[in-house]
């Protein structure tokens, strides 16, 4: 099996909105407001209302369910949907608190997001298998704004008998 980068995700959420503790765990969700999309196939921006929702459990760890649409520059329209499970270390707790950015290596951050088009351009994506990694940043605190950045480097999942995409 080959990974390939396919395209870097950036995201800035808004404050958590705690549901509370349930038989599952405690539910957040957070609002996706804006982002980008930087690939050599995939380009463009994250529009908002998406959102996060995440399950985190009494272990410690996230688990994420988000969707979110990909808006190209070359105006396709691509919807995004993601599971995943985050760890939450100190380095994660602390680019939550809005202390310091969290590294790829510091926590297990990972996600396989689907992507789907009726644009024919993008086809290729209907049929394709992306895997992710992500961290965590602290965003400039506004009032009422936006609490975290996320970026994710998603990659192209590739076998040696593939012929076209």
């Amino acid at each position: 099996m080959e990974l390939v980068h396919e395209f870097t995700f950036t995201a800035v959420l808004a404050d958590a909105v705690p549901v509370g503790d349930g038989p599952y765990g405690s539910r957040r969700i957070r609002e996706v407001l804006r982002g980008e999309v930087n690939g050599t196939r995939i380009r463009g921006r994250v529009g908002s209302g998406g959102a996060d929702w995440v399950l985190v459990g009494p272990d410690g760890w996230g688990r994420l369910d988000v969707r979110l649409t990909i808006h190209t520059h070359d105006d396709a329209h691509l919807y995004v949907q993601y599971f995943g499970v985050i760890e939450y270390t100190d380095a994660a707790l602390a680019a939550n608190a809005g202390r310091r950015s969290s590294d790829y290596g510091e926590h297990y951050f990972r996600t396989a997001p689907r992507l789907e088009t009726g644009d024919p351009r993008y086809d290729w994506v209907n049929r394709t298998l992306f895997v992710a990694e992500g961290r965590l940043h602290p965003a400039r605190r506004r009032i009422s704004g936006p609490s975290a950045h996320l970026r994710r480097r998603a990659r192209e999942v590739r076998s040696w008998r593939r012929r076209n995409g």
